[in-house]
């Protein structure tokens, strides 16, 4: 979601940062480009006026002209203000109470509070026993999902009572809560395609009966600036102590997680980046900022990998490196751990620097297709032609390509990077380390990519 709003700030800073002194007047043209920027960002627009007053004010004076890199300078600027627009708070839960601490969970219909309550349930799994209950008495079978939800993340979900009213619910939730020893009872609350004094009176009923320790509003990211005025009046009305903001892996503008917490006074805790229930991470707005700026967020994605990535299986891996083997099911291998992190563009936006060619190197077909494709090809394979394939020839190529539904030409391309990549592995295995392995990607033809970058990745 904030891919577009990095390119267009990527294009100011590479501005300023090749001059070597910077006047009023080159501040005043990078504030004036960086407040569209904003705008067209969907980025509300006081928040966008004191944000760019803010940043004018810090960047002028003799701090710059004092400094050795004024544009680097101005960057650091703007991302200290991006971190405290975006609320200085990290995300995270209270639970600093006596078990069981109750989480209830608001919003309108259709904004994902059902499957984001599950993904937070998985989350608090991991070192609490959590109870999932569905509050929500009127949507057909909303109360089914959420139970189906918990087989599927392997958590418990309170049984379903037809005819119980949802303040009845949670008094049923907290009573078996406390006889069950669970730390965490979540509610999945009912929703409206509007916010109403029938929903109101509905949620304040459960929210005095519980006394919550957090009252989570779920906000689609899609609707923009009308998620801001959603959480502001759902503030107002009920009070809530953060926002889990969905669906950011969309096409959204970056509007209403930066004009959110000073629009809506609420701190964002969580952001919903995918359908699937591990889609979830924890907010924290200099990793937020980080990634907005291009500078990348390697913390989350390290965080991301020791979560995903198999441990056993990375070993193993490691082990037959050194041995110098490698042969197609550990290239499989490495696939599947590559597409356990995320989408590639995803990816290459938490690692500094790679950001700004997300778009080049999609642009010549390198991305989660490919990826997919290639797959494909070695899931078309025997299990002998995977550990040996150097007896694929043209016969064998072609029922390849026919079962994985490609060309015989993607399947050569397939076997001519396996062949660099176990070549690699060898040179490794006999010594040859790093250095072996550094000249070898000087000659490993990447495809022509377009903006000037050679025939090779710029890393």
């Amino acid at each position: 979601m904030f891919d577009s709003l990095t390119d267009k700030l990527g294009t100011v800073f590479a501005k300023i940062t090749s001059r070597g002194v910077l006047n009023d007047k080159d501040i005043d043209e990078a504030m004036r480009e960086i407040r569209i920027a904003l705008l067209e960002a969907d980025v509300a627009l006081p928040v966008v006026k004191d944000f760019i007053a803010k940043v004018k004010e810090e960047a002028r004076g003799e701090k710059l002209v004092r400094s050795i890199q004024p544009g680097q300078l101005v960057i650091k600027i703007v991302h200290d203000e991006l971190v405290k627009l975006l609320g200085d708070e990290d995300g995270g839960l209270n639970f600093n109470v006596v078990p069981p601490a109750v989480i209830l969970m608001v919003g309108l219909q259709g904004s994902g509070k059902t499957t984001s309550s599950a993904k937070i349930a998985k989350q608090l799994g991991k070192n609490r026993k959590v109870m999932l209950a569905s509050l929500d008495v009127y949507r057909p079978a909303a109360q089914e999902q959420l139970e189906q939800l918990a087989k599927q993340i392997g958590g418990y979900s309170l049984p379903i009572v037809k005819g119980e009213k949802p303040l009845e619910i949670s008094k049923r939730a907290l009573d078996s809560a406390k006889k069950g020893g669970f730390d965490v009872v979540i509610l999945d609350s009912a929703g409206r395609l509007h916010i109403d004094d029938a929903l109101m009176e509905e949620l304040r009923a459960v929210k005095e009966f519980v006394k919550p320790v957090e009252t989570l509003l779920v906000a689609d990211a899609l609707m923009g600036q009308d998620a801001c005025n959603v959480a502001k009046e759902f503030n107002e009305r009920l009070g809530v102590s953060g926002i889990v903001l969905t669906r950011i892996d969309g096409s959204s503008r970056a509007g209403a997680a930066l004009s959110m917490k000073m629009i809506a006074g609420v701190p964002i805790k969580f952001l919903g980046t995918g359908e699937k229930t591990d889609e979830l991470e924890e907010f924290h707005a200099d990793r937020i900022a980080g990634r907005i700026l291009g500078q990348g967020d390697v913390v989350s994605l390290v965080e991301r990998a020791i979560e995903k990535v198999d441990r056993a299986e990375a070993d193993k891996m490691a082990a037959k490196m050194l041995k110098g083997k490698f042969d197609l099911e550990d290239l499989l291998s490495q696939l599947r751990q590559i597409q356990k992190l995320g989408s590639l563009g995803g990816i290459m936006g938490m690692i500094p620097g790679l950001s700004k060619f997300k778009n080049q190197i999609a642009d010549a077909g390198v991305g989660d297709a490919l990826i997919k494709k290639q797959e494909a090809i070695i899931l078309s394979m025997t299990v002998e032609e995977r550990r040996n394939p150097s007896i694929i020839k043209a016969s064998r190529k072609k029922r390849i390509a026919a079962g994985s539904g490609v060309e015989v030409h993607d399947v050569n391309k397939l076997l001519k990077q396996y062949e660099q990549m176990a070549d690699m592995m060898k040179k490794m295995g006999n010594g040859r380390g790093l250095g072996g392995l550094a000249s070898m990607m000087k000659n490993i033809p990447m495809g022509k990519f377009p903006g000037g970058m050679g025939n090779r990745f710029p890393f």
